[in-house]
């Protein structure tokens, strides 16, 4: 399996990326730790299947159908798809209704499927609709118009009910995926633990396995993609 994906010329605020793949055979793929939801549709044997994935924590192990073609819309951190916020599908997923002539079921309203193509239009209809909408994360970093500023509990808190993660989770996260592109441009792991702030080689070796499910010499000679590990983020988390 190899993945193509673009950016989505739409709010960026509400969704980063989308990407598509198919399978020639079955097999089963690494499912990387991620901080936000995709929106994925599977279409095989003629049949369209659509669900909303959560945020995951940690790497995990699925299997891939043969012969199915796969199309993901990457939602960006906070993005909420109504009315199944990220914090109720955290490692899990929420299967979407599909009906007889293939239009997908959300908020109790059929909207016609997506393709790689024409995502656009899809997400401006349900930005529209007020079924596609942005969490106000950076509202909840700083909070004005009061003298008195929201404790460091209660953010914390309000932003694990907007993404269903921590900022802790969210960070380590982020940072593994950033160790990743370095390791696979062929940067030294200890380039990789200066730059982003490891302890060691056993602490970066630690994070790549338990979030990505690899080690450092797989990544740098696995280009298969035969892992969710579909688009490069900055070397440094969240600039």
């Amino acid at each position: 399996m190899r993945f193509e994906h673009r950016d989505v010329e739409t709010d960026a605020s509400v969704v980063d990326r989308v990407w598509r793949t198919h399978s020639a055979v079955g097999d089963t793929m690494t499912s990387a730790a991620r901080t936000c939801c995709h929106l994925v549709l599977t279409r095989m044997r003629g049949r369209l299947h659509v669900s909303l994935r959560g945020p995951e924590t940690r790497a995990t192990t699925a299997p891939v159908p043969p012969d199915a073609e796969f199309l993901g819309v990457r939602l960006a951190l906070g993005a909420v798809l109504r009315p199944h916020p990220a914090a109720s599908i955290v490692d899990g997923f929420v299967p979407l209704p599909v009906t007889e002539s293939g239009r997908v079921v959300i908020g109790g309203e059929d909207w016609e499927a997506p393709t790689y193509e024409n995502v656009e239009q899809f997400v401006r209809r349900l930005l529209g609709a007020g079924m596609l909408v942005r969490s106000p994360l950076r509202a909840e970093e700083h909070p004005a118009g009061h003298p008195e500023v929201r404790s460091q509990r209660t953010r914390q808190r309000r932003h694990r009910a907007l993404t269903g993660l921590s900022r802790t989770a969210v960070a380590q996260i982020d940072r593994v995926n950033a160790a990743a592109t370095m390791l696979r441009h062929g940067d030294d792991w200890r380039a990789v633990v200066e730059t982003l702030g490891y302890f060691d080689q056993a602490h970066l070796g630690h994070a790549l396995r338990r979030y990505l499910g690899r080690t450092a010499r797989e990544l740098r000679g696995d280009d298969d993609a035969a892992m969710s590990f579909l688009y490069k983020i900055r070397p440094s988390p969240g600039s």
